[in-house]
C-alpha cells in the first residue's frame, strides 16, 4: 500500500500491535503482553497495591514503557492519541491485581476518564478495590478556578514516578493514592509548539503553523494553544514559558523543584539543553531551589517539533518518594547513596 506521509510503518493499522511486539522482542525478559488486549505488564508480579497507568499509544516512551521495577506494573494501550477502552484496562488491572486494591493514573482527558471510570466500575463489581489521580498539570489549559479542567501532558512523568515509589513502598491503597494525589497537586507544565504532528497513514498534519510562527500551550495531541506569536530566541521562549508556570502555580522564592524539559518528538537534544541552560538561571534568579533537573524525551506527540517545561514542587515527604530506585528502559533512577 502506498503511505501518504514518511514513516517507517507498515499497515497503519498495526502500529501499535507491531511497536508493541517489537518492545518485547527487545524487553521480554522483563515483560509480557496480555492475551487478546493491549496491556504490558511485569512478568514478576509483587505483593503490594498494584499501580496501572495508560492512554493513547503515540507519546512513546510514555506510556507502555513506564512499566518497570519502581514504577508502574502495567499499561493499558489505546490506538494512537486514542484511550484504551474499558476491557482492556481492566483486563490489565486484573492481570496485576494482588488483592491490594488497584492505583490508577492517567493524564485527564474525557475518553480516558470515561474508559478508566468504567473499568474502575467492573473492577469493583468482581471485588477489587481502586483509586485513580487523573493528572491534570497543563497550566495553558484552563485557568485556575477550573484547575479540574486542565490535560494532563509532561507532568506524567512525575506522577507516575512518586505513584511507583509509594505503591513500592508497600503503602495501602488509600496512602498510595494520598501521596500520589499530592504529588499531582504539585506538579505544573507548559509546553510551546514549532511544527504540528500526524498520525500514522493521515496526509496532513493534525494542525500547522507558518514557518514563522509558535504557539504557546497547545496540547500533545494537537489541542490548541493559548497563542501564537513570531519565532523568538530560546532565551524569550522560556521566560514565557516559565513565567505562565510561576503565576500559575505560586511556586516562589524559597521552594524547591524538580525540573523536566520534555521533547515533543522532532526537537534534538541540543534544543532541549539550551532550553534547560536558560530555565536554571531563571529559576536561580527567583530564589527557586532546583533539586534535579532532568531532560530528554518522555511525553512525545508523533513528530510534533517543540518542547514542555514542568516544574514539580517537592516538601520532604515527596522528596524521599522521588528519590526511590527505579528502573524501565527509558528511564532509570539509582539508589541515593
Amino acid at each position: 500500500m502506498e503511505l501518504l506521509t514518511k514513516k517507517i510503518i507498515n499497515d497503519p493499522r498495526s502500529v501499535v500491535d507491531e511497536t508493541l511486539e517489537g518492545f518485547l522482542a527487545a524487553h521480554g525478559e522483563h515483560y509480557e503482553k496480555l492475551p487478546d488486549v493491549r496491556g504490558i505488564c511485569m512478568k514478576q508480579k509483587k505483593d503490594k497495591t498494584a499501580l496501572v497507568i495508560g492512554g493513547g499509544s503515540g507519546h512513546e516512551p510514555m506510556f507502555a514503557f513506564f512499566v518497570g521495577d519502581g514504577l508502574a506494573d502495567a499499561a493499558a494501550c489505546g490506538n494512537i492519541f486514542a484511550s484504551p477502552d474499558p476491557n482492556t484496562i481492566l483486563r490489565t488491572a486484573q492481570a496485576v491485581d494482588q488483592g491490594k486494591g488497584v492505583l490508577f493514573v492517567y493524564g485527564n482527558y474525557a475518553g480516558d476518564n470515561l474508559n478508566f471510570d468504567m473499568a474502575a466500575e467492573l473492577l469493583e463489581s468482581f471485588g477489587v478495590q481502586s483509586k485513580t489521580v487523573r493528572v491534570m498539570d497543563d497550566v495553558a489549559s484552563a485557568p485556575k478556578g477550573r484547575i479540574t479542567d486542565r490535560r494532563g501532558i509532561a507532568g506524567d512523568f512525575y506522577v507516575i514516578k512518586i505513584a511507583g515509589a509509594a505503591t513500592a513502598a508497600g503503602l495501602s491503597l488509600e496512602e498510595a493514592y494520598r501521596v500520589t494525589a499530592k504529588a499531582r497537586d504539585n506538579v505544573f507544565s507548559i509546553g510551546i509548539a514549532l511544527s504540528g504532528c500526524t498520525l500514522p497513514g493521515e496526509e496532513n498534519p493534525i494542525f500547522t503553523l507558518p514557518e514563522d510562527e509558535i504557539e504557546f500551550g497547545m496540547g500533545v495531541h494537537g489541542e490548541p494553544g493559548i497563542k501564537r506569536e513570531k519565532l523568538q530566541t530560546a532565551d524569550s521562549i522560556v521566560s514565557q514559558l516559565v513565567e505562565k508556570i510561576l503565576d500559575e502555580s505560586g511556586i516562589q522564592d524559597g521552594d524547591t523543584v524538580c525540573t523536566l524539559v520534555n521533547g515533543l518528538g522532532a526537537t534534538s537534544l541540543s534544543e532541549l539543553y539550551i532550553i534547560n541552560r536558560k530555565l536554571k538561571e531563571l529559576l536561580k534568579a527567583t530564589g527557586i531551589s532546583v533539586y534535579e533537573m532532568e531532560v530528554g524525551s518522555y511525553i512525545t506527540s508523533q513528530e510534533m517539533a517543540g518542547a514542555s517545561i514542568t516544574l514539580f514542587k517537592l516538601d520532604q515527604e515527596l522528596k524521599a518518594y522521588y528519590d526511590a530506585p527505579c528502573r524501565c528502559p527509558s528511564y532509570r533512577k539509582e539508589e541515593k547513596k
